[in-house]
């Protein structure tokens, strides 16, 4: 392999090796204006967008003993990758993708495991890290919260029952 190749190979094993996802794309017509909003608003939850060759995508993946994309690393690709969470750069590839028609979302990678199309788009759809956790508290909590209830309950009861005596008493 000659040395640019080499050097664009590691440049992309560095970028997925930081990533815990990668979301291949097909960016075919889009105008730059678009890539640089793209590129934008992925910037925001810390994604990037970034057009890479088909064989050298494929030699980073294989060194870095990640699963191959064959069909799918087809035709011009660009690559999703980012610091956190891959919900929020699903999210906004779907919204992006409802305004603009593109970019056609092929394939994705998340821990090891491929994930379809029809999954990226699920993920897109999941509320974000926070509402989940917050979601996760309550339902951790509830039952906490039962119990305080149901251990008072006694006690307030006896308190109406002694309140009620000493109003009756005092009538």
């Amino acid at each position: 392999m000659r040395e640019e190749k080499k050097t664009i190979v590691d440049q992309i094993k560095r970028r997925l090796d930081g990533s815990p996802y990668l979301i291949v794309a097909d960016y075919s017509g889009m105008k730059v204006g678009e890539f640089a909003e793209l590129r934008n608003r992925l910037t925001r939850v810390k994604a990037k967008f970034t057009v890479t060759k088909n064989t050298m995508l494929k030699r980073a993946l294989k060194e870095l003993e990640r699963p191959e994309l064959e069909g799918a690393l087809e035709g011009p690709t660009a690559i999703v990758y980012g610091e956190q969470d891959i919900s929020q750069a699903a999210k906004i590839l779907k919204n992006f993708k409802s305004e603009f028609e593109k970019p056609k979302i092929k394939v994705g990678i998340l821990d090891r495991l491929i994930l379809e199309k029809a999954q990226i788009e699920a993920l897109a759809d999941l509320p974000s890290r926070e509402v989940l956790l917050s979601q996760l508290l309550g339902v951790l909590l509830a039952p906490a919260t039962k119990l305080a209830r149901l251990l008072n309950t006694p006690a307030s009861q006896l308190v109406q029952v002694l309140d009620a005596k000493s109003k009756k008493e005092t009538k």
